[in-house]
Parts: structure tokens; C-alpha cells; sequence
């Protein structure tokens, strides 16, 4: 990075953030401190929503994770649409009528307090754990990769979200989204296009033989992670929790000048979503070819961990794996070309035997990248924190583009961390004003001024907390997916209860609370058996129907057991 950089990465985020701070510094009301102005757009809402959702980790994970497997995680977007139709006709207009600040003030008109506590605590233990990934997941790559200290990294993310967050609240947040976001798809188009610019015309018929356009997988396997079944029907109640039951999405969408701008805010989002997503996955695919085609891809993408390991007492192991890597590289383009060659003669007898060569040489080159990966994580534990393909993109950001661009795209990743930790830290303060504090504190409920200054408070602490979690965690998993198996662990108990307070008006607060802590045991159950034996372990997105579902089934069991309830609250 050159000054240019700089003066780009901190003019953009700083100027967003001061911009922001500034013009929402007088919110003192508290409908517009948890809600938003009265007269924000659909438009402002329908982006607002989608940066909410899509973190730094979208952005630096996905392209790593389809470099590495396809497109194939596109699929598990596919019930996305269907599920926003739905928040759209049912979740959207009963919250708007009865003007609750949160989802959980709901559940307490509609069953009872201790399943409102049960609604809001789920939300907290699991957003606030996210919180925390959220800024922990693209610092450690940031930091690795810059040069950066780790926690001065983390603690300088969290902080500028504090910030704002806390001065201007569910306001601030939408009005920055918006400007971040339009940061966001500059930059990401910029990448796309220096990418196709780098790319020969064949790029995508090689990413499709090397099997990375391979989209949709209609094979009916539970342990396959990612198929067309699981994608609509797992992804739909994954994405019909996380629009409507989690907080730091309704927050999003309740304010507004009218139901209608939170419609379209939302359908927004159900058609432009997938194709945003497919983008991002497309250029992961394609990253794949380009380093397919580049003379010095390294074996490992993290070359900052890696370079330390060859500077060091084992060095020459490091060194000789790099160079069988490079050897079986420099062999794998000459099978690629010869492929190339083949079919762009039309010399079909010869076009097959090259392709099983071009993959046979493929599949060696995956060897021992996976080989390199082991002994690094083997001589460096911290290396284990994230997966190397989560440093795929941040590479080709620091090595291929201009400087100027490289400032723009590193603006991009801390303005998307910014986005989804803003909205985060909104919808906790939120919940643990309004389902917490006046739940404890039924006096103050009416004192404006003084709710106003406690969800600031809040606001602040679980920013406060975020950052400490994130000076601790260690994490395992791709990223992305990580971050959806946290949510699909936690969420589908949590929807059932929705699902049963909105359609079965006999179900009452005891048996529907007990039966949310009955799912959520099964779930737990099903996740930790599957780690347990690998054998039997099901793709993750079917923990959210089964979830849901047996919520529902223990809820109208146990109403049967117990005297009927009082009749619901009017919606």
C-alpha cells in the first residue's frame, strides 16, 4: 500500500462514519433512536437490509470458499426469495399494527413474558457471538495479510462502529448503510472487471471442466452440504429466521414512512440477493482460473504465516514443498493449454484424453496444497484460525490491482465489517432495552429521555463485549459457512415459535416455550452426534426444517397436556 491507499481506505471510512455522526447527532427520540426516521424509503431500507446481512465475510470468504468448491454454495440462497414473500405477507404488517420496537415484544403479547425472554435471549447469546466473529473474522485476515496488529485492528473496527451506532442508532445505521454499500458494489465491481480484464476468453470453459461451475446438485443426500433440495428448502427457513425473528433484521424494515417502503425494501433484497451472491461466487470461480494460469501462485495463500515458516529453522521442508508445488503448477498450465488447444481446434479424440490429463494434473496440484496447509497449521497453530482460502481474494487485491483501487477495495472490507457490526450492535442494544430493561424496569417504560440514554449504553456495552470476544476467539471453519451453522444451530427453535404464535392460535406460552427448549435440545443433539460420528452428519441447512418443524410438533403435544390458554392478544 502506497499513501494514495491510505488517503483513499481512511477518507472513505472515516468520512462515512463522520458523515453519519453528524448528521444524526440530535436523535433523542426514542422511535427514531430504535426505529429510524419516519421518512426513510425503500430504497435506503432495501439496502439497509442487505448490508445488515452481508458482513466483510461475504466479501473476503465466499470468492475463498468458491475457489475452492464452486459455485455450488449458491444453492443455499435459492429459498431466500420465497422466504422474504412470506416475512413480506405475515411478519412485516402484524409488527408495523401493533408498532413494536422488537420481535420479541410479539412473543409477549402473544403467549407470555417468559417466552419473550426466551425469544430475546436466544437472539442475544447468538447475535452476540456473531457480533464478535463479525469484527474477529476479516481483522485476523486484515491484520495477517497488512502487517497490521491483530488487536489494534479489532479494537479500531469495533470502535468507529461504536461510535456512530451509539450516536445516532437505528438512524445513523441506515444513512451510512446506504453510503457504504454504495462503496461496496464500486469496489466489487472494480475487482470483477480487473479480473475478466486479466482472464483469457476461455476462463469460463476451463473453471466448468475443472468442475467449478457446477451450480446445482439435485442429489437427494442429507450429508451433502449443499444441493438444490436443502438450498429451498433448508435456505428457506434459514432465511425466513434470519429475516423474521432476527432482530438486527426487523430493525431494519418496522420504521420507515409506511408498510409499503418495508415491502419493497424487502423484495428488493429477494431480487437482487441471488444475483449479488452469484457474482461473488462467479469471481471466486474465476480467481481459481487465474491462478490456474499465473506462473507463481503459491502453494498457500496466507504467505505472511507462510514466509515466517520458511525464515525459520524449518525452513528448507517449507522450501522443498513449495518447490513440488511449483513443479506440478508449471505442468497442470501446459495440461490446461494443451485442453485449450484441443477444443478450440475441435479435435474431439483429442479434446477428452486432455481434460482427464488437465484434471489428473489438477488433483495433484490439490494435493499438495493440502499438503503445505497441514505442515503450516502443524508449525503454526494460529494458522489454524482461518482456512487459507479465505486469503484468495485479499491476494489478488494487494498483488493485481493499482494502487488507488487496492485503497477502494480494503475500503470495501472495512465498510462491509462497519455494516453488519452497526446493525448488530443496534439490534442488541434494542432487544436489551426494550424486551430486558423495561421488562425488569416497568417504571421507567415511559421516560423517554432516559430509555433513550440506557439503549445507548447498551448499544455500547455489547459493542464493548463484541470486541473483547474477538480478542479471544479462534475460528475454524470457512468463514461464511461459519457464521450459517452458528445461525442454523441457534435460530430454527426460535422460528417455530414464531410460526406457532402467527398460525396456532391454541398453542399458549407454556407449551410453546417448552417446546422451543425441547427443539432446541434436538437440534443440539443432531449437531453434536454428527461431530461425533462424521458418518451421520447431515448438511446443516436441514437443521433449520427440523428445528422448526419440532418446535411446532412438541408445542401442539404439550398444549394437549396442558389446560387451554387465555385467548391471544388482537393482532
Amino acid at each position: 500500500m502506497n499513501g494514495l491507499d491510505w488517503l483513499v481506505l481512511l477518507g472513505t471510512i472515516l468520512g462515512i462514519a463522520a458523515y453519519g455522526t453528524w448528521r444524526t447527532r440530535h436523535t433523542d427520540h426514542l422511535d427514531t433512536y430504535l426505529k429510524g426516521s419516519t421518512t426513510t424509503k425503500w430504497g435506503t431500507i432495501g439496502l439497509s437490509v442487505m448490508a445488515t446481512q452481508a458482513s466483510t465475510i461475504t466479501y473476503l470468504s465466499l470468492p475463498g470458499q468458491a475457489y475452492e468448491n464452486g459455485i455450488a454454495f449458491i444453492q443455499n440462497y435459492f429459498g431466500l426469495p420465497l422466504a422474504l414473500i412470506v416475512v413480506c405477507a405475515v411478519f412485516l404488517p402484524i409488527y408495523r399494527k401493533l408498532g413494536v420496537y422488537t420481535a420479541y415484544e410479539y412473543l409477549g403479547r402473544r403467549f407470555d413474558q417468559k417466552t419473550r425472554l426466551l425469544g430475546a435471549g436466544i437472539f442475544l447469546v447468538q447475535r452476540g457471538l456473531q457480533a464478535g466473529i463479525t469484527i474477529y473474522a476479516p481483522a485476523i485476515i486484515l491484520a495477517t495479510v497488512l502487517g497490521w496488529r491483530l488487536d489494534l485492528t479489532i479494537i479500531l473496527t469495533g470502535l468507529i462502529a461504536i461510535i456512530y451506532t451509539v450516536t445516532g442508532g437505528s438512524a445513523a445505521v441506515s444513512l451510512t448503510q446506504k453510503w457504504q454499500m454504495a462503496v461496496i458494489f464500486g469496489g466489487m465491481l472494480l475487482a470483477f472487471f480487473v479480473l475478466l480484464a486479466k482472464l483469457p476468453p476461455d476462463a469460463a470453459h476451463i473453471a466448468g471442466a475443472m468442475g467449478k461451475l457446477h451450480g446445482v446438485d439435485y442429489t437427494p443426500d442429507l450429508k451433502v452440504r449443499y444441493t438444490l433440495w436443502s438450498g429451498i428448502l433448508g435456505g428457506f427457513f434459514l432465511s425466513l429466521s434470519y429475516f423474521g425473528t432476527d432482530q438486527t433484521q426487523v430493525q431494519r424494515y418496522i420504521g420507515g414512512a409506511a408498510l409499503r417502503e418495508g415491502r419493497l425494501g424487502l423484495m428488493f433484497n429477494a431480487l437482487f440477493k441471488i444475483p449479488m451472491q452469484f457474482c461473488i461466487v462467479m469471481l471466486g470461480a474465476l480467481l481459481f482460473v487465474f491462478y490456474q494460469l499465473q506462473p507463481d501462485t503459491p502453494a498457500v495463500f496466507n504467505q505472511t504465516a507462510w514466509q515466517r515458516q520458511v525464515a525459520g529453522p524449518g525452513g528448507p521442508a517449507f522450501q522443498a514443498i513449495a518447490a513440488r508445488h511449483a513443479t506440478i503448477h508449471t505442468d497442470q498450465q501446459a495440461k490446461i493449454r494443451t485442453w485449450v488447444a484441443a477444443r478450440d481446434g475441435g479435435d474431439a479424440e483429442a479434446e477428452a484424453p486432455a481434460r482427464t490429463a488437465m484434471l489428473t494434473a489438477q488433483k495433484a496440484s490439490d494435493d499438495v496444497r493440502k499438503e503445505a496447509i497441514e505442515a503450516l497449521q502443524a508449525a503454526d497453530p494460529s494458522a489454524r484460525q482461518t482456512k487459507d482460502s479465505d486469503y484468495v481474494f485479499i491476494t489478488f487485491i494487494l498483488t493485481q490491482l493499482p494502487h488507488g483501487a487496492i485503497g477502494l477495495l480494503l475500503a470495501v472490507m472495512f465498510a462491509s465489517a462497519l455494516c453488519s457490526k452497526a446493525g448488530e450492535l443496534n439490534a442488541l442494544g434494542t432487544t436489551t432495552t426494550i424486551d430486558l430493561w423495561r421488562h425488569f424496569r416497568p417504571l421507567a417504560a415511559h421516560d423517554e429521555a432516559r430509555n433513550v440514554r440506557n439503549a445507548k449504553w447498551c448499544t455500547a456495552a455489547w459493542g464493548l463485549f463484541a470486541i473483547g470476544f474477538a480478542l479471544f476467539v479462534s475460528f475454524t471453519e470457512n468463514l461464511i459457512e461459519g457464521l450459517n451453522i452458528v445461525a442454523s444451530i441457534f435460530y430454527p427453535a426460535l422460528l417455530g415459535v414464531f410460526v406457532v404464535a402467527f398460525f396456532l392460535k391454541k398453542v399458549g406460552g407454556s407449551a410453546v416455550f417448552w417446546g422451543a427448549i425441547a427443539a432446541q435440545a434436538v437440534v443440539l443433539a443432531i449437531f453434536g452426534l454428527g461431530k461425533i460420528y462424521p458418518a451421520h452428519e447431515i448438511g446443516y441447512l436441514w437443521l433449520n426444517p427440523i428445528g422448526c418443524t419440532a418446535c411446532v410438533l412438541f408445542s401442539l403435544a404439550l398444549q394437549g397436556l396442558l389446560p387451554s390458554p387465555p385467548p391471544p392478544a388482537p393482532d
